[in-house]
């Protein structure tokens, strides 16, 4: 009997522990800069989560958009609150982690809040603004930003069009200039990724969209150059991690280039 109780004593404490880690305070989370993450399965995330993967990033958190606890230290899968996400177990490691990483080692000091709301298999047309998944990905940001300002989004969306790769851009173009008019933020940062490399048909989608930063202002493109799949179209753990590193590194130029 002296043993179930310090068993349930024990037990009792770990649960309360959980809990305070995600029951995060308001202190901790005011004034973040916030990230919206979007796009289809490789920003969703479908690399292995390895060992390296599993921890949390000192001072980044994770919007989950619940009234109660709105946020919760980051960790993966980052597209797990996704308002729009396939299933659960679908959900794995993508760029999102690295990129948050490398913000934070660049800007130690700074709160990091992600807004992940990606959706596995989906084309352009399906982000066109007033559709389902644009008005989501604008609700929690809108929701998001009473914690912080919004500095930029990276996006990862194209295998599905890469056979439409010549109408692809006054798509994307629209988009831009739809999310800096919604989210009222004139010369939001934007950053997009080129496809995998590892099918041939995606190679004029990778040309046209190195053009992005020349047609739209305070653009940036990352290339996917010295990358793995596991499948020809989903990007392994360490590619996951490679391109988050980019993502963040073309972001943090926007940035600067914004505040001079």
């Amino acid at each position: 009997m002296k043993y179930y109780k310090v068993l349930v004593f024990i037990c009792i404490g770990f649960l309360y522990q959980c809990k305070s880690v995600n029951n995060l305070s308001k202190k901790e989370t005011n004034s973040m800069d916030l990230y919206l993450c979007i796009g289809q399965s490789n920003m969703a995330g479908r690399a292995t989560i390895e060992e390296q993967d599993k921890d949390s990033i000192q001072n980044v958190f994770l919007f989950t958009g619940k009234e109660d606890e709105p946020w919760e230290k980051a960790a993966n899968p980052l597209n797990k609150y996704s308002t729009v996400r396939k299933g659960i177990k679908m959900q794995k490691l993508g760029p999102s982690y690295g990129f948050a990483k490398e913000m934070v080692n660049a800007m130690p000091n700074k709160k990091i809040g992600l807004i992940v709301n990606a959706k596995g298999g989906t084309s352009i047309e399906e982000w066109k603004p007033r559709g389902t998944l644009y008005n989501q990905a604008i609700k929690q940001v809108r929701k998001a930003m009473e914690y912080g300002v919004l500095k930029g989004v990276i996006w990862h969306q194209g295998e599905t069009n890469a056979g439409r790769y010549d109408k692809y851009m006054p798509k994307i173009i629209t988009l831009i200039e739809s999310l800096r008019a919604d989210l009222n933020t004139p010369n939001l940062p934007f950053v997009a990724g080129q496809l995998s490399p590892d099918k041939p048909k995606r190679n004029n989608f990778n040309i046209m969209i190195l053009e992005l930063p020349n047609t739209v202002g305070n653009t940036g493109v990352i290339t996917t150059e010295n990358t793995l799949t596991i499948d020809d179209t989903h990007f392994d753990s360490a590619s996951q991690r490679l391109l988050g590193k980019r993502y963040a590194e073309e972001m943090l130029k926007l940035i600067s280039n914004k505040i001079k």
